[in-house]
């Protein structure tokens, strides 16, 4: 039925959305596309442009054809700041996808918040994007990363018979070393009946592969550490397994996902073989090589929209990230808004992608998955899949 104008003689018209016109949905992300963790950035960015693609060749979402605008932050919180501002207020993107890192996380979600803009699938495991209950307009594909720290601490205590004092924590010192930290000392409490106990933290700084510090202190503290739980960047890791591989040739190194497994597969392959050959890191998405249904589809679209880039970890959860929107975005219906997509994400539940682990989103539960997959890279450079538990 046909609605009266509120102004006589003016023709019906939908509120403006800022980033909504009637035949596009402008989308931004900001995240490292130089720098140390540039690959981070850049693989994100593909995956999700990858989900996209697939959805504007098929005619978009309810006639609206996906627009995703970059901004490069260089995984620096200063640099963060501007480029959210430049998103927002310049390129009128509609809300955020698969932005990059916790330290740039600490500014770029109070700004979204403030404005009440949409922050999807960030690339981080940060409980600052996991508040209880959930902050409105944050939601999260991924585990966190005290669900990714607290399967590998469990794993290298019951599976590889390791005491907690024996493992060590090698960190970025700022917010995402914290995190990761947290999530490694509560699950110690945890297998020691609540007690708390100091954990040796090894530390380094953001965006530089100043990792000599944190070996002097390895070597000096006794009793001697068995394992170390990483909590870096691909290259600060790499740089680190370098240096005290030959000093503990039955070191076992674990990292978490955001490290940027094929990058770091890549660093460790260039010193050799026997530098990658054992190296664990947890993912939150299944094994790229695996022959499931959504792995397929991801590498069969990413070998149309970007022919000979090779599939990859971070890359597959840009994809994921990015379709579960497209979901979010389908249910919401024409006329679209923020509040309207908050509520149609919200009816998202048992949602299965061929992943493994269906997805649920709630009023009380925006973060979709809980799962943690382990793999462990062999001397050729490949990561094989391995039992957590």
């Amino acid at each position: 039925t046909a609605r009266v104008a509120s102004v006589p003689g003016a023709t019906e018209r939908a509120p403006t959305i800022r980033g909504v016109t009637d035949n596009e949905i402008r989308l931004g992300i900001s995240a490292p596309f130089t720098g140390s963790a540039k690959e981070l950035g850049n693989q994100m960015k593909l995956g999700i442009q990858t989900a996209f693609n697939l959805v504007n060749d098929s005619g978009g979402i309810h006639g609206r054809q996906l627009r995703f605008i970059a901004a490069d932050d260089g995984y620096e919180p200063m640099r963060a700041a501007e480029t959210m501002k430049e998103l927002y207020e310049q390129q009128q993107v509609f809300g955020f996808v698969g932005n990059v890192g916790t330290p740039t996380a600490v500014v770029a979600l109070p700004y979204a918040l403030e404005r009440r803009a949409l922050f999807f699938g960030a690339f981080t495991g940060a409980g600052l994007l996991r508040r209880d209950p959930p902050d409105r307009y944050v939601f999260n594909y991924r585990a966190s990363y005290a669900e990714e720290t607290d399967a590998v601490v469990r794993y290298l205590v019951k599976m590889r018979g390791l005491r907690p004092e024996q493992i060590a924590v090698f960190a970025q010192q700022d917010a995402y070393g914290d995190s990761g930290f947290a999530g490694v000392a509560k699950a110690m409490r945890a297998l020691r009946g609540g007690n708390e106990s100091a954990i040796l933290r090894l530390d380094y700084k953001r965006n530089t592969v100043d990792v000599d510090d944190a070996v002097a202190r390895l070597r000096a503290h006794k009793p001697p550490i068995k394992a170390v739980v990483m909590v870096p960047t691909y290259r600060a890791a790499a740089k680190f397994i370098e240096k005290t591989r030959d000093i503990y040739p039955a070191m076992i190194y674990t990292n978490v996902s955001f490290v940027g497994s094929t990058a770091l597969a890549d660093e460790l392959m260039l010193l050799g073989p026997r530098y990658a050959n054992g190296v664990i890191v947890t993912q939150v998405v299944p094994a790229v090589d695996s022959y499931a249904s959504a792995i397929l589809k991801y590498k069969t679209a990413l070998a149309k929209y970007f022919p000979g880039v090779p599939p990859d970890y971070v890359s597959l959860e840009g994809y994921v990230a990015g379709s579960l929107l497209l979901e979010g975005l389908k249910r919401a219906g024409q006329q679209l808004d923020a509040e309207k997509l908050v509520g149609a994400l919200e009816t998202v539940r048992d949602f299965d992608m061929g992943l493994g682990a269906p997805i649920s989103f709630g009023p009380t539960e925006h973060q979709g998955s809980h799962k943690v997959w382990g793999t462990q890279l062999n001397e050729n450079g490949r990561y094989q899949a391995i039992d957590l538990e």
